[in-house]
């Protein structure tokens, strides 16, 4: 009757600590994942400014290819808010 107890107490405590480990590691992904899809958004923006930024360059500021890329880089600053609010 002992080992049978013994066992049940060894099972608990196994499910119980697997439960609290899953949980820490639950937490400790989430905010990471969130920050690296932020740093995605900002990346995005970026790339677009610098897309603005070289067709200003080549083309002039009022070219075709200027407004496609400040309509472009409006479109990723607004993703990029609708997000994250920031």
């Amino acid at each position: 009757m002992t080992s049978q107890t013994a066992e049940k107490r060894f099972r608990v405590r196994t499910l119980l600590l697997s439960a609290a480990i899953l949980g820490v590691l639950a937490f400790a992904v989430v905010p990471r994942a969130s920050a690296e899809s932020y740093e995605a958004c900002q990346r995005r923006v970026a790339k677009a400014e610098y897309r603005l930024h070289e067709a200003v360059e080549h083309h002039g500021w009022d070219s075709r290819q200027a407004d496609h890329a400040r309509h472009e880089l409006r479109e990723e600053r607004e993703r990029c808010w609708n997000e994250w609010h920031r």
